[in-house]
């Protein structure tokens, strides 16, 4: 549907290899695209130049009847980038999807899992050490609650991205976007950083990934870096065997280090610099200390 040209082919092409370069952003977009595409071809839309607002407008009207409102804001930006790049490439006059307004959606709180204190030192402690994998782990989930890296910073980074400056470890994360974000590591975090790096006899290898994956289960390590599926997996394996009731994530372990940062008088601004993020608000949404006011107040209720 969005190739009836080569001319048009080749440009959407071009939209998702030269103009998009997150892969995240990448898959997600071209999945709101090809659901679109589908849409379209149902309903008999077989050309570009036929695509209206009224066209556009149904579309979305039918994602809000299976999708929540932040899934379809996310679908209909992805069309309006799409034919943004197509009216600026001239293969349509007007994006029909510029004038159709998404539906209203407001967050005060973050719906990420968050850990307390205790949970997350229970799962840190209750990690198997004898391993290179259980070594592994333990500096992996250790990465995210003491620096608020994303999984995805995480597991990119390189074995020289651990580094010693001014007598105090560092690590450098490839962040979004191409930035790199460096950040001073806690001491519980250096003890685990280099205790992996030696126990796994990766020190001298600067090149290599840091965070490896398994060899099957004999908790040996490949040279390939870990997925993010995996460490998913991984994070599940070590809740369940903490006896963590509370259903986390990859981003569980950085919404827990910035709500502990803050409640232990850690301040918004700074923690928005530490977590890299490119506004106070986003990381507003991670900051889960009204939860145990909240509970404290329900418990009131003595009936």
């Amino acid at each position: 549907m969005f190739s009836p040209t080569p001319t048009a082919a080749k440009r959407t092409l071009e939209f998702f290899t030269a103009n998009i370069r997150n892969p995240n952003t990448r898959k997600a977009y071209a999945r709101a695209v090809a659901e679109f595409a589908a849409w379209c071809a149902n309903n008999r839309l077989e050309d570009l130049a036929e695509i209206e607002p009224v066209h556009v407008a149904a579309y979305v009207e039918q994602l809000q009847q299976r999708l929540a409102a932040p899934s379809v804001k996310l679908h209909l930006a992805a069309l309006r980038v799409l034919f943004d790049w197509l009216v600026v490439g001239q293969i349509i006059r007007t994006n029909p999807a510029s004038s159709v307004r998404g539906p209203k959606h407001s967050v005060r709180k973050g719906k990420t899992p968050v850990l307390t204190a205790e949970e997350a030192r229970a799962l840190l402690d209750a990690i198997d050490l004898s391993t290179p994998a259980g070594l592994r782990d333990r500096a992996l989930i250790g990465l995210m609650v003491y620096t608020f890296a994303r999984v995805g910073a995480a597991i990119a980074m390189r074995v020289g991205d651990v580094y010693v400056q001014g007598r105090r470890t560092w690590v450098r994360l490839h962040e979004k976007g191409g930035k790199q974000h460096e950040m001073p590591c806690h001491h519980n975090l250096d003890d685990y950083l280099h205790a992996y790096i030696d126990g796994a006899q990766l020190a001298g290898d600067d090149e290599g990934f840091l965070f490896r994956s398994s060899v099957g289960r004999t908790g040996t390590l490949s040279e390939r870096p870990i997925s993010q599926a995996d460490v998913y997996r991984m994070i599940g394996r070590r809740g369940a065997a903490a006896d963590v009731r509370t259903k986390i994530g990859c981003h569980s372990f950085r919404a827990t280090g910035i709500t502990e940062y803050l409640r232990n008088g850690g301040k918004l601004e700074v923690a928005q610099q530490m977590a890299n993020h490119e506004s106070a608000r986003t990381t507003g949404l991670y900051d889960r200390r009204g939860d145990g006011v909240s509970l404290d107040e329900v418990e009131r209720i003595v009936i």
